[in-house]
Order: structure tokens, then sequence, then C-alpha cells
């Protein structure tokens, strides 16, 4: 029943963060009792998580299914190829999706959950091996497993004692210390985990300017001695018109840099230019540059930090190899 109106507010809040923080506190209680359940066969799944030469099929019902999705996403993301198999859609034909190389880790606090005990028996015969995360090692579940590992009995935070809470913040603690003990043993790389995350924070903060920088035939390229003229029709003519032409000397190494601004700022300063003088009294010499295993993030920041636009890519010789625009940045930030 909802609470009355006439209850006094302070009295209600009261109650109402009193019941929270018990939530919490069951919570974390049931997480902490996790420790003293790790054992050998903990060491014995991530074993068998290493030795998997296909996917690690994760399966749940219920709330257990959807931290069994948490758990395949977290694996997948960090080095382990994992997919999340609903088990009443696997007793349909999905089953078809388990192979004798995969490993399933199927959740069940109870382990009598009905769709999972229908699954397993048919993975097994398939050939796949099973880990078990149960509150019951005894049960169905935990007898046809390889490896049982045992969050064992946990009072549920629910008022009723029934909704699953507790356990399921049990499940997903241990589940996240599998992927991670299993992510160090692999020596999974922050650059992996850029390489799993391409549009996420971290993914752009670990991307490397070789990947964004343009190149090629989008490279604006000229000689010192240019015409002018010519300068500005290199830029115009370039794919992608990055609005700026990178000056090499006779052996291909970068002194200068011309671009779209420098042009507005000389028409501003001098009223008119002539075509045919040569570039290099018109360009930006000595231009700021950086590597191709540069950080993006860093080369943000120097463009921001020097105001400008374009800054050039040179390999250890000066040799120009890229150009990164202001737009290529953004681009990064899908």
């Amino acid at each position: 029943m909802p609470p009355s109106t006439s209850q006094d507010p302070t009295r209600l809040l009261e109650e109402r963060l009193r019941h929270a923080r018990e939530v919490i506190r069951v919570e974390v209680q049931a997480i902490s009792n996790l420790e003293g359940c790790l054992n050998e066969s903990f060491s014995r799944a991530i074993d068998l998580i290493l030795a998997c030469g296909g996917v690690v099929v994760v399966t749940g019902m219920g709330k257990a299914g959807l931290i069994g999705q948490k758990i395949s996403a977290t694996l997948a993301s960090t080095g382990t190829p994992s997919i999340f198999l609903h088990p009443a859609e696997a007793l349909h034909g999905d089953l078809g999706r388990i192979r004798s190389r995969d490993l399933v880790l199927a959740l069940s606090n109870s382990g009598e959950t009905a769709e999972i005990k229908l699954l397993v028996p048919a993975a097994r015969k398939i050939g796949a091996k099973l880990i078990a995360i149960t509150g019951m090692s005894s049960s169905t579940l935990g007898r046809l497993a390889d490896v049982v590992l045992d969050i064992g009995p946990i009072d549920e935070a629910c008022p009723l004692g029934l909704a699953p809470t507790a356990s399921t913040s049990a499940l997903l603690a241990l589940g996240d210390a599998l992927a991670m003990v299993v992510s160090k043993e692999r020596q999974f790389s922050r650059e992996e985990y850029a390489l799993y995350h391409p549009a996420g924070a971290l993914g752009r903060k670990l991307m490397r300017v070789g990947e964004v920088m343009r190149q090629g035939r989008e490279l604006p390229l000229c000689s010192s001695g240019t015409p002018l003229g010519e300068v500005l029709r290199i830029m115009g003519d370039t794919p992608g018109r990055p609005g700026a032409a990178l000056v090499v000397d006779e052996l291909g190494r970068l002194v200068g840099i011309f671009t779209d601004g420098d042009l507005r700022r000389l028409l501003k300063e001098l009223g008119a230019l002539r075509n045919e003088d040569p570039i290099d009294g018109y360009m930006g010499k000595d231009p700021k540059c950086v590597l191709p295993e540069e950080l993006v993030q860093v080369v943000e920041r120097m463009m921001r930090e020097h105001r400008v636009d374009q800054m050039p890519v040179i390999d250890e010789s000066r040799r120009p190899v890229g150009l990164v625009d202001v737009q290529d940045l953004l681009d990064t930030r899908v």
C-alpha cells in the first residue's frame, strides 16, 4: 500500500533511507562473502576459459540471464570471445550456436531452473565443457558441471525474501572476477581494449595519429620554390580539400606549411598576392609536427594550444607521411 499522505514527511524520508541502506548492506555483504568461497575451483574455471578453443557461451534465465548478458559482454570486450544464449531459445533451435570446442558458463542461483536443466545435458552431448555459477553445488546444474563456482546460500534484500537482488549481485561480481583474471592472464592491453571500443572515450584516447591522418592521394605536397598559384591549385585539387599544403625540400623533408588561414591573413595584410611568387616567402616555417605513433588526444591538445587547424605527420627522417585536420579529430568523436 502507498504511504498515507498524513504520514510525517521527515519520518517517511528516514524510513525510506533506512530501507535503502539495508538493501545496500545486504548486497555488499553477499559480495564480501564471496571471498571465502574462492578456492581451487575458481582456478580450474580460469584454466577452462583460457583453454577454450571456441567461444564462452553464457546462459541464464530471468534475472540471472540479464546478469549473464553483462558477463558475456565483459568477457568479449576484454579479449575472450563470448556470446549470450537465452536458454528458452536454445531449446527451440538456438542450441545449434554451441559447438564442441565451446565452453558453457551457466548461471542459476538454485541450480534447478527448468530451462537450464534441459539445456545443460544437450550442451554436454554436443561436447562443450561446462562451468556452473550457483548457490547450490549439489543441484542438478552443479552435478552436471565440470567446474562449480558456489556462491553459497544468500539472503535476498527483497522485503519478501523473493526477488533476486543480493544473489544477482553476487553472480555479477563472481562473473567479473572471472573476466578480469582471464584478461590479466591473457595480458590484454589497453590498445586491444581500444580496438574493441572505437566509439568509446577510452578507445578514442588510445587512438593513434596514423589511424586518422590523411595520406596517399589525400596528402597535399609541393616542393620548395613552387609558385603560389600552383600551391593553391594543389590545395584545391587534393581529395578532401585539406585546406593546407606541405612544402618539402629536395630530399623530401618538411620545411614548411601553407594553409587557408595563411592565405586569408596575407590577403588582409597585403591586399594582393602574386601567383608566380615562390611559396617559400609565404609559408609557415618550422611547423609543429607529430609522428604517426602519437596519441590522437595529444595532437588534439597541441592543435588547441598552438591554435592551428592542420598538423603535419612526419617520419623519423622528417619526411611527411600524413596530415591531421581538425575535422579528422572531430570525426573520431562519433
